[in-house]
């Protein structure tokens, strides 16, 4: 992935202020990156709206430049036995009721699927030994949980239309099971009333059963949300400037446009050998600054080249724009 593409990807959930993907000494990708937002809760928007690019799960988590913090390994747990269903996202969820979580993983295959355990770094000590004493061997149900047990504790909320604890081989539970309602109002009832509760010394998690392909949908709908959010915060705002001269980088791209009025961001996009691509960015803060820098700048020639600059449009936008109705017979 080229830093033009991470752009576009989080630029739709918030502005960007900067973004460096780490590269080796021959220029190749190490597989990480910073980006920087302007504020903590777009990044928190960003950390919650995080999903799959290129076919592959990305991870993001805010960056901590504390080298002892992440090196110590005292608040990082690890956590085994996990069923296949459980993503970052989930174990993320399930641990996040014990404090703040620098960083959450769950190990996969080349095809995507877990390897059935994780990783979740704590950023304090008592946040890890608080999880660990309460879910170490106790994750979702207890062992000696049965069929009646199960519909003791969920039919109070509605009509049960199934329910099924899920046995290994030798008939021995594996500590967690599916209860179906025959209204989805009941289900979520009992997900507000019974997730985090005590059961037997064990605290019950409780959420809605999802397919991997379910939990990518409602990421892709989350990320959507957020990106139609700020788009409509900032729609007329961005600039896109093409055709640049080699010669120009970010500085000097600010430098040209900083006249028109104050500028929000501004980015250079570049390729893997830190070439500019000729496609760039900016975004001011009033409709009026970015009226007079069209005018300005449109066609002017800049180096050796004339400029196109525009508002900048959504991909969706553009091919509306490329369809031509056609004529009536």
């Amino acid at each position: 992935m080229a830093e033009g593409q991470l752009y576009a990807l989080f630029c739709q959930v918030a502005p960007v202020a900067s973004l460096r993907i780490c590269r080796d000494v021959t220029g190749r990708s190490l597989g990480y990156a910073y980006v920087n937002f302007y504020s903590r809760e777009d990044a928190k928007r960003a950390l919650d709206s995080f999903t799959p690019a290129n076919r592959k799960h990305i991870r993001v988590m805010f960056s901590n430049r504390d080298p002892t913090l992440r090196l110590s390994g005292k608040a990082n747990i690890f956590i085994k036995n996990l069923v296949p269903n459980i993503d970052g996202k989930s174990l993320s969820d399930m641990f996040g009721r014990y404090g703040t979580i620098l960083s959450c993983k769950v190990a996969t295959h080349f095809n995507g699927q877990s390897k059935g355990y994780g990783f979740v770094q704590f950023a304090e000590e008592t946040s890890a030994n608080d999880a660990i004493d309460n879910l170490n061997g106790k994750l979702n149900l207890p062992k000696e949980f049965t069929h009646s047990d199960l519909l003791q504790e969920f039919g109070p909320f509605g009509t049960i239309t199934s329910v099924v604890i899920m046995r290994d081989n030798d008939g021995i539970s594996k500590c967690f099971g599916f209860v179906n309602y025959g209204e989805l109002e009941c289900a979520a009832e009992a997900m507000k009333s019974l997730n985090g509760k005590m059961i037997k010394d064990t605290i019950l998690y409780v959420g809605r059963a999802q397919k991997k392909s379910e939990r990518e949908a409602e990421l892709k709908e989350n990320f959507e949300r957020a990106r139609n959010k700020k788009f409509k915060k900032f729609e007329g705002l961005c600039l896109y400037v093409k055709n640049l001269d080699d010669s120009i980088d970010g500085l000097n791209l600010r430098g040209l446009f900083e006249f028109f009025g104050e500028i929000g961001s501004c980015k250079v996009m570049v390729d893997s050998q830190g070439r500019s691509q000729g496609d760039d960015f900016v975004s001011f803060t009033t409709i009026e600054a970015v009226h007079k820098a069209i005018d300005g700048m449109n066609r002017k020639i800049v180096g050796k080249k004339p400029l196109y600059v525009g508002v900048a449009q959504r991909k969706e936008e553009r091919r509306a724009m490329l369809v031509v109705p056609s004529a009536d017979k």
